[in-house]
Formats: structure tokens, sequence, C-alpha cells
């Protein structure tokens, strides 16, 4: 797809076509959103999309988890005009830190870290990812910002919560969306194609 095309009629998630799939095997995700966000208006069309569900909502601060949640976070944290909070990869933060250990979506187990005097208790934040596959990496950064007393979100009384391209329905991205308000971009007609992976 050419990277200025603009199509006529933009429904929701037009520009997820953008984005490549994998060609390099099992290792990797299976989807390159690089494109999309090369893409002026996709981007500026994925970023509506997301925090359209937000709208009116009180969110004090946006979230981004390493590394690729840092784009769209730090893109909603400047469209919503709040401030941006990176949660790391252990290992990286010279400063003092709260960690969570997490199994990601290809079954390697980690850890993620938080600089512990960023979050104040009650602060509610916006938690955004680039995915959520079998939904272990999200639901460690919740557990990092409800451990510092943070605020998610509670559904069904969410003042905030989570967004992401797309929540595959696995158990852990069930899980999430029965407990945290979400958005994602993946409309659901397509979601049964999202979670085969086709």
């Amino acid at each position: 797809m050419d990277l200025c095309h603009v199509p006529t009629a933009r429904e929701k998630g037009w520009y997820l076509a953008l984005m490549a799939p994998n060609v390099k095997g099992s290792n990797y995700a299976w989807l390159d959103p690089s494109r999309l966000y090369c893409h002026p208006q996709g981007l500026q069309d994925c970023l509506s999309d997301l925090l359209q569900p937000f709208q009116g909502d009180p969110v004090d601060m946006v979230a981004g988890i390493d590394a690729m949640g840092f784009i769209l976070g730090a893109a909603a944290a400047a469209r919503l005009q709040k401030g941006f909070l990176a949660i790391r990869k252990a290992g990286h933060l010279c400063v003092q830190t709260q960690a969570q250990p997490y199994t990601d979506y290809s079954g390697r187990e980690k850890v993620m870290e938080v600089r512990i005097d960023a979050i104040s208790p009650g602060l509610r934040i916006l938690l955004v990812d680039q995915w959520v596959e079998t939904g272990g990496t999200m639901r460690a950064a919740i557990q990092l910002v409800e451990q510092l007393g943070g605020v998610v979100a509670a559904f069904p009384v969410s003042p905030t919560g989570v967004a992401a391209i797309c929540i595959e329905d696995s158990e852990g991205g069930r899980w999430i969306q029965e407990h945290y308000k979400c958005a994602h971009c993946v409309p659901p007609h397509l979601q049964p194609h999202f979670n085969r992976h086709q």
C-alpha cells in the first residue's frame, strides 16, 4: 500500500492493511505495524480509534510498554496533552525501580520495571502497548502500576484502561477485557482472522 494514499472511505481499522506479515519465522511477531506508523493519516486514525472509548475519562498519565508501546503511548500522551511514562524491560533504568516478572507471547521469561517515583497513589493511567497476544506482558504492566498505587481501570467503573492495536481472543486477552476498560482497532468481522494470525 502506498504510504501517501488515503482511501476515500476510512472505516475503523482501514489502516490495518498497512501492516506487513512476518517473513522471518516463529521467533518474531506475526505482523509488523511499522508501516502503519509511517503513514500520516493511518497513524492519526489509529490513535483516534484507540482513544475514542476514553473520551471524557479522567486520564492523568499514559504509560507505554517497552518497546513498541512507546510509539503509540507517546503519541497518545501528546494527543491527550498528558505526560508519558515508559515501562521498561529490566536493566535499563538507573534509578530505584519496582520489578515484575512475566512470560511474553513467545513463552520467554522476562522482567519489566518502572521507576517508583513516577506513580503516586490514585494516579489514573492509560496503559498502551502495540499488541496483546497472550496478555502476559500487559498483565505484568497492570500489576506494576497497581503495586505502586496507580489506577488502571477496574471494569465497569473505569477511569482509564488499556489500549492496543489488537487484543487477541486468548485466555489472557479475555481476562484483560473482562477486568479492564479496553480499546483496540480490529473490527469484529476481522477479529477471528487476527486470532488465527491470518
